[in-house]
């Protein structure tokens, strides 16, 4: 007889993920705020952003294949990946209308959906979830031989 797969952890790091990624995202627009002298320090979201956040719980196995790379390695391909998955994830919701973000106003964009200046804060948050989606197994470390 077939053994079942157990779709809960996935669904528990989808959800922690979500949740995380959400947290960022509020606290990076607060800080935003704050840069322009908006004192009541206002962030937001969109819920269009968490299942967007969730999948990085899909990157798990991707973490585990890289844990013997340089952290810089590793940080880079995050990021490249999270580009990749905001890019596509943003021109599926602007042809529906519904994209929460648009940043053609902004000097390194691509076609208003990516900016190539986030790139160190899609570093740091590649990072965070792997640490996240890995704190269970064994610790990952930065100093491999492999990358």
């Amino acid at each position: 007889m077939k053994k079942l797969v157990n779709p809960l952890p996935l669904l528990k790091n989808f959800i922690q993920c979500g949740v995380t990624g959400w947290c960022m995202e509020i606290f990076f627009t607060a800080l935003g705020a704050f840069r322009r002298r908006e004192l009541p320090l206002i962030g937001q979201t969109s819920l269009w952003m968490f299942p967007i956040y969730g999948s990085a719980a899909l990157f798990q196995p991707i973490f585990s294949l890289l844990k013997h790379c340089h952290m810089i390695v590793r940080g880079t391909i995050y990021a490249i990946s999270i580009f990749c998955a905001e890019y596509i994830s943003g021109r599926f919701l602007t042809k529906r209308a519904l994209c929460p973000w648009n940043y053609n106003r902004h000097r390194w964009h691509i076609n208003g959906l990516i900016r190539i200046d986030y790139f160190p804060f899609w570093f740091l948050a590649g990072l965070l979830f792997e640490h996240i989606l890995t704190q269970k197994n064994s610790a990952i470390t930065s100093h491999g031989k492999n990358c």
